[in-house]
């Protein structure tokens, strides 16, 4: 029994270590709305609540802005196919007729509260160079 109950401790130690080696690092944090968090994590507590400052908040496009841009790339397509005499290129397998890219919408927050109970994914932004340090200083670490 004692044993186990150093495991657990060990387990509670690591977890805290990582969470502290998150700390200032820049998150992107996905909720069950579809929002998207990005920011700086400051703290959390027991129910996984967490803080994130110096946040923007993305939200995809709403219905009625994908409607009416749906409905202005099928004139633009229709108007261009009717002055258009040359063929199309022959689409990519699996593409459909039409694409539309439109940009998520941003607002700055500042410092935000997401409840732990919204939470869907949390990702830690690094560069290429911040992960070659990262590796570098768990080898140096890690005992032989």
């Amino acid at each position: 029994m004692a044993d186990n109950d150093s495991n657990v401790l060990q387990s509670e130690a690591e977890a805290a270590d990582f969470l502290r080696s998150l700390l200032n690092k820049n998150l992107r944090v996905t909720t069950t709305d579809g929002r998207m968090f990005w920011g700086s994590l400051k703290c959390t507590d027991p129910e996984s609540n967490i803080v994130i400052q110096n946040t923007y908040e993305y939200r995809r496009p709403s219905l009625q802005s994908l409607q009416k841009q749906t409905a202005e790339a099928a004139a633009a397509a229709a108007v261009g196919e009717s002055t258009t005499p040359t063929p199309a290129p022959a689409p990519e397998p699996g593409a459909t007729a039409a694409t539309l890219k439109m940009d998520m919408t941003s607002r700055y927050l500042g410092l935000v509260v997401v409840p732990g109970r919204h939470i869907v994914k949390i990702e830690v932004e690094e560069f290429a160079s911040q992960m070659k340090n990262s590796a570098a200083v768990e080898r140096a670490e890690s005992p032989l």
